[in-house]
């Protein structure tokens, strides 16, 4: 036994003073508050940045919308899956994933539809939605035995080359009076100089890289200090905090009535979770899941699609979500996000 084993074992013999959990629980709170706007800002700039180039190789707007644009804004969740995972905690990374998609459902939706009732267009209805049904299913098959192995992984991460291939079908295909087409060309940056564009995209990328390095260092710090999984602090402070932007994004929309657009934005983003952030997780450590990912966040995910999808449609296809609709949403969520916090703390 060398000696430095030696002095290791009887440092964790002795009791930890009470002073150093609260220096560490400060330490990984402000972590996460600095993290937390370091993603904000690189993901903006990640997202001008990668459109900026990708207009500036010729590709058409509403590609740009779909696809690049996509990947930008789902970066966060991207890394944060990346590096919990390689950081031997997994957990947090399939945590995030759900947890996201139930925010984007439950927060992010139930407040737009509360701040100005979405009509949405029935194209909407027959080719966003059915997609998203059925990557939710893949994900709910391929998870259900409780096992994230490479394989299920791969299938994941093959569905997501498969619905960007899809996408950019469609895409290419869509008329100028497509709502979500017309609303992704307003809302593209300006035109900007290649050089201007690669520097927002490098430094966007390396600021969402700090900031998720800073949410995953403090997350799972807090996690272990209050002896809580991963994957609690994943669906909770992880999942909201990425969530964020989208939320942001669905305010300004709502206001400006791009309902298709907000939509459209919490839609894909679902789908980007689902396939590339589980996927990633699970090629880079494959594991066994927490009980609570197959008894409460999967049904939970697959229950708010499905309602949301319910509500949105009816036999005229004169589709609009309420503000009932968005108040019982985000009741929802809130409901399901007290429960976790009390389920982990009792």
């Amino acid at each position: 036994m060398t000696r430095s084993t030696v002095l290791l074992e009887s440092h964790h013999e002795l009791p930890q003073p009470r002073c150093d959990f609260y220096d560490r629980m400060l330490i990984s709170t402000a972590a996460i508050l600095v993290g937390l706007p370091l993603l904000f800002w690189g993901a903006d700039r990640l997202v001008i940045g990668a459109a900026a180039t990708a207009r500036n190789l010729g590709i058409s707007a509403v590609l740009v919308g779909l696809i690049v644009v996509g990947f930008a804004t789902s970066a966060p969740e991207m890394l944060i899956s990346a590096l919990a995972s390689m950081g031997n905690a997994p957990g947090l990374a399939v945590g995030n994933a759900l947890g996201s998609n139930i925010a984007n459902l439950g927060l992010v939706l139930g407040v737009a539809v509360i701040i100005c009732p979405l009509a949405v267009h029935p194209q909407t209805l027959r080719r966003e939605f059915p997609a998203v049904v059925a990557v939710t299913i893949l994900a709910t098959v391929l998870l259900l035995d409780s096992d994230l192995s490479r394989i299920d992984a791969f299938l994941l991460l093959g569905a997501l080359v498969a619905m960007t291939i899809w996408i950019i079908a469609v895409g290419s295909r869509s008329s100028v009076f497509d709502p979500i087409r017309s609303e992704y060309e307003d809302d593209m940056p300006p035109d900007m100089p290649p050089k201007t564009a690669t520097f927002w995209l490098i430094l966007g990328l390396v600021t969402v890289l700090i900031g998720a390095e800073l949410m995953v260092e403090g997350a799972t710090e807090i996690a272990l200090l209050l002896g809580v999984s991963e994957l609690v602090l994943g669906v909770t402070i992880v999942a909201v905090g990425t969530s964020l932007p989208e939320l942001a994004v669905a305010i300004a929309g709502a206001t400006k009535g791009e309902s298709d657009l907000v939509l459209g934005n919490v839609l894909g983003s679902n789908i980007f979770n689902l396939l590339a952030v589980v996927g990633i997780a699970g090629v880079i450590e494959p594991h066994m899941l927490e009980r609570g990912v197959v008894t409460l966040h999967l049904p939970l995910m697959g229950g708010l699609t499905v309602a949301v999808f319910l509500f949105a449609y009816n036999s005229a296809m004169r589709v609009q979500l309420t503000r009932p609709i968005g108040i019982l949403l985000l009741g929802t969520f809130l409901t399901y996000q007290g429960f976790v916090v009390w389920d982990a703390l009792m």
